[in-house]
């Protein structure tokens, strides 16, 4: 009998769904953090080097070598760019290697990705295309209040073992603050759980506020600010996919109106860009700009040390969380409360930009 030899027929491979949206900006952290070494990081699934070049500029290339891989981030940052440490490949902003020492001919194939990298208000934002070397569609975003003279910012940084989603809960669910943050920016728990809250959406945009007048100050509140026995405090929350920003403050009962936007008092604007690293890590890059009462003109630096705790506290409780569905075997079906319309909104918007990327 004679074997017949059966042509294998190609497979055509189907390009995996992404795990997150792209074709959007992320927060890759601050100017200050990219300065003469470069750094490695890693943005959804995707290892990046980020570095200056002699202009000033921040460029990022992926975090590999193409001659023996190893991550370019171990390597030196020269005038024309980033050396590669092990054989000293020199790759240029745009990812072509420029010098193979040791040998004239560079290839044209030598050379890695590039991505698009901007920075703003002291904030670097990476640009993640659906496609390799896809250009940005629209501009990064703005964050006006690094720049305002009105506020004084400091910044920091949480590498975080625990999905993204859950630090999107976490922030648009503020009624937490009265049993985690105790010590700092929480409160009275009954009244932070029955404030009254509004939420709203225009198109990719959730935003929650809640009010709540007649709060007896918190101690970061009572830091920074000479309040009394009481205050009227406010919460503004708006997500975006790449961040959130959190205005929250309090006026002295009998001065301006809670509802008004220029009111006075003490502001706390927070910015918390939440990028994914893996599906289950995630960067967590915070910053935070507190106004300044002329008797305590030098209350920032508390503000910040404060606000790193209640950092420190939120960590503590979504790592517990995590580690708590892992051992239940996977995300269980929750039971909603009214708190939770805020995150259940981002949660969908997450969604529809995911199905969008695929």
């Amino acid at each position: 009998m004679t074997a017949q030899c059966i042509p294998i027929q190609p497979v055509s491979a189907t390009p995996a769904a992404p795990k997150f949206p792209l074709d959007q900006w992320y927060m890759a952290g601050f100017s200050t953090d990219v300065v003469d070494k470069p750094v490695g990081r890693t943005f959804l699934e995707q290892r990046v080097v980020m570095f200056r070049t002699a202009d000033g500029q921040v460029a990022a290339l992926e975090d590999r070598c193409c001659h023996r891989s190893l991550p370019l981030s171990c390597g030196t940052v020269e005038e024309k760019g980033v050396r590669c440490g092990y054989h000293g490949m020199l790759y240029a902003p745009n990812g072509q290697c420029l010098e193979i020492p040791g040998q004239e001919r560079v290839p044209s194939k030598a050379k890695v990705r590039a991505y698009h990298i901007a920075e703003k208000n002291h904030i670097l934002w990476i640009w993640m295309p659906r496609e390799a070397g896809g250009a940005p569609t629209c501009e990064a975003p703005d964050y006006p209040w690094h720049n305002d003279p009105r506020y004084t910012f400091g910044t920091g940084a949480y590498h975080y073992k625990a999905p993204w989603q859950l630090i999107h809960d976490n922030l648009l669910d503020l009624s937490h603050l009265g049993y985690v943050h105790l010590q700092t920016i929480g409160g009275d728990a009954r009244l932070h759980m029955n404030a009254g809250m509004q939420v709203t959406q225009d198109g990719d945009t959730v935003k929650v506020v809640r009010q709540m007048p007649g709060s007896r100050p918190p101690p970061t509140y009572k830091a920074a600010w000479p309040f009394g026995d009481t205050c009227d405090r406010w919460q503004e929350i708006e997500f975006a996919l790449s961040h959130l920003r959190i205005w929250t403050g309090a006026i002295e009962p009998g001065t301006d109106s809670i509802d008004d936007p220029q009111r006075g008092g003490f502001h706390m604007r927070g910015l918390h860009g939440i990028t994914p690293e893996t599906e289950d890590t995630c960067h967590y890059f915070w910053s935070m700009s507190s106004t300044r009462h002329p008797d305590k003109p030098d209350n920032s630096q508390a503000v910040i040390q404060q606000t790193a705790f209640t950092f420190d506290e939120d960590r503590l409780v979504i790592e517990e969380q995590y580690r708590n569905i892992r051992q239940f075997g996977g995300k269980p079906e929750w039971i909603d409360i009214h708190v939770d319309a805020g995150g259940n909104r981002a949660r969908r918007v997450v969604q529809r930009l995911l199905a969008a990327s695929a």
